[in-house]
């Protein structure tokens, strides 16, 4: 079958589409037949070399599909199944697996390309406005990326749970798209200052929350962005790894908080995954929330993805597709 495998790290031209042998799968785990994979900045950063892994690689941890076989003990699901699985081991190939309880079933009406465009980015938003910092009604974000796969994502939670949210793009394009995900209001971060923004939100107080997956370009405005007691989420290196920091900068800036959750660590129980998951189905289904899949590459493209969403030109979910 096909693969898109790294031998070494690099930029997108070390992306090379390899014949590789079908998986067998082992105790515990399925495969899948991959009708749509979800592209993610994990998947750049891997292949950069920002998260070490061992080479060669199969990149891509997110996909969507039908189950081809299932190995020892795993009960729960069948060849046939429609499934999808935000721990995929080599999702950027015709077959993967996955293990069985790091999957969920794909409802009746929803594609692959649906489950596949908002599972991973779906559940990262779910958890940063339910728990991470569980957001109340009167309570004012600050959301960077905002156009992007979880930004659009994270924007119509927040505003589902009642917060105020002030949303930053980089070209003036993405304002609409922004503003149609319930954003109160949009912030040109290339053409005006973000923080000083932020203060006009908020009437001088400072944000309750930023929600920070753009890294080094942002990290000091958005510490600037808050109030005193307030949240810094960093779940992102779009523009590169956040500097080292004395932690006396969060006390000197108002006794600020600072976290950088990852998903893993939020969906360590398959209870909790099907919960998280389940809500955003449900959710899709009453029409409450809308994901949008800004472009499709075929497999055999994956390089040009990487050069799309790394140079920041696209918007919502990246999907390849294998056939």
């Amino acid at each position: 079958m096909i693969a898109v495998r790294i031998h070494e790290t690099g930029g997108p031209e070390k992306l090379r589409l390899d014949d590789v042998p079908v998986p067998a799968p082992g105790a515990g785990e399925l495969r899948l037949r991959v009708e749509a994979a979800g592209l993610n900045f994990i998947d750049i950063y891997k292949r950069s070399g920002l998260y070490a892994v061992p080479l060669p690689h199969t990149l891509g941890g997110e996909a969507a599909g039908i189950v081809t076989a299932v190995g020892a003990g795993v009960t729960d699901f069948k060849v046939g199944d429609h499934v999808a699985s935000p721990a995929v081991l080599g999702a950027y190939a015709a077959e993967a697996l996955a293990p069985a309880a790091a999957t969920v079933r794909v409802p009746a009406g929803v594609s692959s390309q649906l489950a596949a465009a908002v599972l991973l980015q779906g559940m990262t938003a779910h958890f940063l406005a339910c728990d991470t910092s569980p957001l109340k009604p009167g309570d004012s974000v600050l959301i960077h990326a905002a156009a992007g796969g979880v930004g659009l994502l994270l924007v119509q939670i927040a505003k589902a749970r009642g917060a105020r949210v002030l949303a930053t793009v980089g070209r003036e394009a993405k304002v609409a798209l922004a503003r149609g995900a319930g954003a109160d209001a949009v912030c040109v971060y290339t053409q005006e200052n973000f923080t000083e923004a932020a203060r006009v939100f908020t009437g001088g107080r400072g944000v309750d929350v930023v929600y920070d997956s753009v890294g080094k370009d942002t990290f000091e405005g958005s510490l600037a962005s808050l109030r005193p007691r307030g949240l810094m989420v960093s779940f992102g290196n779009a523009s590169g790894p956040v500097p080292p920091f004395a932690p006396l900068l969060l006390s000197q800036k108002g006794s600020l908080f600072f976290t950088r959750p990852s998903l893993p660590h939020y969906i360590a129980t398959p209870a909790e995954l099907r919960a998280r998951s389940g809500d955003l189905f449900k959710w899709i289904a009453a029409g409450s929330l809308q994901v949008r899949i800004g472009a499709a590459f075929p497999l055999t493209a994956a390089a040009d993805a990487h050069r799309a969403l790394e140079g920041r030109g696209t918007t919502g979910k990246v999907l390849l597709l294998p056939a």
